[in-house]
């Protein structure tokens, strides 16, 4: 080898050290990478579901709910002349991805049904770790109530509703609305009553973290561990980070919690969680309707998979959260 070559192999492997370094020290260069992915195929589903969205929807765009630079919300209704049962959308992605852009036409397509829909935006970890993004959803809860005339909501008639990630954050602040004794260990004082719940909708969340262990779940194991670690700020934090007690909300439940809707892909491996979850809430008593799929179904459905309309088993959970909207916020 020349010494030219010498010299241009050792700053390959000095590169490739520096950056195995990075990787292990810091959640942030793995989350950048899962964050650009989950963005680009986000955005690829939203754009494959456009032609569905119906005309003459209405909407409120970039709104604030606080002063932070995430702290805004979209919301969209199909009558301005009305106050209108209103679903409240958090967006998945790991808390470390997403936005509520990348879910619009989805929004859209509910608020077709006869709703207002309100899609928040919360800060992203690992900038921000827990509890921001709750506190931030609580924030724009309270927020969206005190402006609820101007904004076409009936907060008689609300909806709470997340996918992944922002399941979690959703069916936390349920729990928090519902049981003093969870608001009080978080640390946050509901924005709502329990009364103003009417129901909550569950797509592909993760609600108990306490079982999550990475080194067991293959191929995705990496990717939980840049998720909860870079949510948690903690690398172990199976071992070391002293909330995820509390972050394992299929816990602090009770027959309180609002009639829930629940549903995860057979493919998908956090779909356990959102069994696990509906079992804890039929034994409490609370009305669930849920949706799971055989385990044999082919091609199996992954995580996420509610939101491409374009196929059967999108359009038949669709319909069926419509039904749960309509049993529980009836159209006046």
């Amino acid at each position: 080898m020349t010494p030219k070559g010498r010299d241009f192999a050792a700053a390959v492997g000095l590169a490739v050290a520096v950056g195995y370094e990075a990787f292990r020290s810091s959640p942030r260069p793995a989350a950048f990478l899962v964050k650009s992915l989950f963005d680009m195929d986000a955005r690829r589903v939203n754009d494959k579901i456009a032609n569905l969205v119906p005309a003459g929807m209405n909407s409120v765009l970039d709104q604030s709910y606080g002063p932070g630079a995430d702290e805004h919300f979209d919301v969209y209704f199909p009558d301005p002349a009305r106050t209108l049962p209103t679903v409240v959308w958090i967006h998945g992605g790991g808390w470390l991805s997403g936005d509520k852009s990348q879910i619009t036409n989805y929004l859209k397509i509910i608020a077709g049904q006869g709703y207002t829909v309100v899609g928040i935006n919360y800060s992203l970890a690992p900038g921000s770790t827990y509890p921001t993004p709750l506190l931030q959803a609580n924030q724009a809860l309270g927020y969206l109530t005190e402006h609820a005339a101007e904004l076409h909501i009936d907060p008689a008639r609300l909806v709470l509703a997340g996918d992944s990630a922002g399941a979690h954050i959703a069916a936390q602040l349920a729990a928090i609305t519902t049981n003093p004794s969870y608001a009080e260990l978080v640390g946050i004082k509901p924005s709502l009553g329990p009364a103003e719940i009417a129901g909550i909708i569950l797509h592909c969340g993760v609600y108990n973290m306490k079982v999550i262990d990475p080194d067991e779940m293959g191929l995705v194991g990496g990717l939980v561990r840049t998720f909860a670690w870079s949510y948690s700020g903690v690398k172990d934090f199976q071992n070391e980070y002293s909330r995820i007690a509390e972050l394992s909300v299929v816990d602090y439940v009770t027959a309180d919690f609002p009639p829930t809707f629940i549903s995860g892909g057979n493919g998908d491996p956090l779909t356990p969680q959102s069994t696990e979850f509906a079992a804890r809430l039929i034994g409490l008593g609370v009305p669930v309707e849920s949706h799971f799929f055989p385990d044999d179904l082919r091609p199996a459905l992954g995580h996420e998979y509610q939101f491409d309309l374009t196929g059967g088993d999108g359009q038949r959970a669709f319909e069926l959260t419509a039904d749960f909207l309509r049993q529980h916020t009836p159209l006046s």
